[in-house]
């Protein structure tokens, strides 16, 4: 049984007519305003999802900061004391140069 033009013709127009409404009905494909509407709020929803990693980010970023100049400082109080000790050291020596001068 062959189908002549005019019919595939009228098989394709009913098809294009008709088809996304079956698909909807069947739950299989979901009508371009609705997929649509669908898209955009997960859009949305991914979006705010970045803005809060990258807000995480900051105050991650921010509190290493703060390690930092915590460390930073105290190496500087140890360099403190190491000035400290090479002083007490230099007095050492010199009381030593006194002592062998005697």
């Amino acid at each position: 049984m062959a189908l002549e033009q005019k019919d595939i013709e009228f098989i394709e127009s009913y098809l294009k007519e008709n088809l996304p409404r079956i698909l909807a009905e069947q739950s299989l494909a979901k009508p371009p305003v609705v997929y649509e509407i669908e898209l955009r709020e997960r859009m949305v929803r991914v979006e705010e999802e970045l803005k809060h990693q990258r807000e995480l980010m900051q105050k991650g970023f921010e509190l290493m900061e703060k390690s930092f100049q915590m460390m930073e400082r105290r190496f500087e109080m140890i360099d403190k004391r190491f000035e400290q000790v090479d002083k007490r050291f230099e007095q050492v020596d010199k009381r030593f140069e006194q002592v062998d001068k005697r």
